[in-house]
């Protein structure tokens, strides 16, 4: 009597499940590849580190969004944050860079603050809440700046910029740094666990006794500094604070980042690795496409090509 090998079945669900979490790294793994055997000069320094240097703003501002994300709430202010600390940084300049950052800052607190008393205490929506700020934001940055581009000539905000630690962009460790604290946060603090039970299921939180209200609040002003931090960075990076271009939409690119990273919009999981991996896979969509001189409406539609897949792939699991 002979027994024949059975040739292992191909599962989906295996693969719906496995999607969600390991699909965008598997996509910038094929893109790599295919970079590296198709575009000439891709695996050079100089254009590694260019994509790096790109890619490290919104990395910082998409942290912020994962976090609100988390909470089933949503950031339309982050781009305007960003122009508002560009605009005040060359006004307190002259006070010295420590000073004119830190007030950029507090400027980011005093919009997350604002923005999660609209959400957490009044009770509105973070879509409408946001968009106040959205809009009114960016104007008073513009009205703050005198809507003209000023430039910036201070070597030790443009150390920030463009300066190297260990030949690596200062730029790019200030980045690195955010995600390890932020992911830290998300994972091994009480403040990471209640922020997760709140979008998990808001009422059950509040019935547990999680500070709903406070925690939403603190989720709002991390956001909002984490933009400030990316707006001080691109000023000292193009050394020049333009307030009506500073930010312009980096809040599309930063849900992007997160919903291609593997966050649900419904809340109650923030993947910090994914949400990187997510702004790297963006990133390297639009210059590849800059590589092999095609238009950039190609890589709008690419990139809208991702977000459906990300969503649906999303959608699927959540049915599962």
């Amino acid at each position: 009597m002979t027994t024949e090998a059975v040739a292992p079945r191909f599962d989906p669900t295996r693969l719906r499940a496995w999607l969600p979490r390991y699909g965008v790294y598997a996509a910038i793994a094929v893109l790599v590849l295919s970079n590296v055997l198709f575009t000439p000069s891709f695996l050079t320094w100089s254009n590694l580190r260019i994509q790096l240097v790109q890619v490290a703003p919104v990395v910082i501002v998409a942290l912020g969004m994962a976090l609100v994300i988390g909470t089933e709430g949503i950031d339309l202010s982050v781009g305007s944050v960003m122009a508002l600390a560009a605009a005040l940084i060359p006004l307190y300049l002259g006070y010295g860079v420590l000073a004119a950052i830190v007030v950029s800052l507090l400027a980011g607190v005093a919009v997350g603050l604002i923005n999660g008393t609209l959400v957490a205490r009044v009770g509105l929506q973070p879509i409408v809440a946001t968009l106040a700020l959205f809009v009114g934001g960016r104007g008073l940055a513009v009205v703050i700046s005198g809507g003209q581009l000023k430039d910036i000539r201070n070597p030790d905000l443009r150390y920030l910029g463009s300066g190297d630690l260990l030949g690596v962009p200062v730029l790019v460790w200030i980045a690195a740094m955010l995600v390890v604290v932020i992911a830290f946060t998300v994972r091994r603090t009480v403040f990471g666990r209640r922020l997760l039970a709140i979008g998990g299921n808001r009422p059950a939180a509040e019935l547990a006794g999680v500070p709903v209200k406070r925690v939403l609040t603190t989720v709002y002003v991390v956001c909002s500094v984490l933009a400030a931090i990316a707006g001080v960075l691109a000023v000292a990076r193009i050394q020049s604070s333009d307030a009506s271009a500073v930010g312009l939409l980096i809040e599309l690119n930063a849900i992007t980042a997160v919903v291609v990273g593997g966050t649900p919009l419904t809340g109650g999981r923030v993947r910090v690795l994914g949400t990187v991996a997510g702004a790297l896979l963006m990133q390297l969509v639009v210059a590849t496409m800059i590589k092999h001189n095609l238009p950039p409406s190609t890589a709008e539609m690419v990139q809208a090509a991702i977000i459906l897949v990300a969503v649906a792939v999303a959608r699927e699991s959540r049915t599962r």
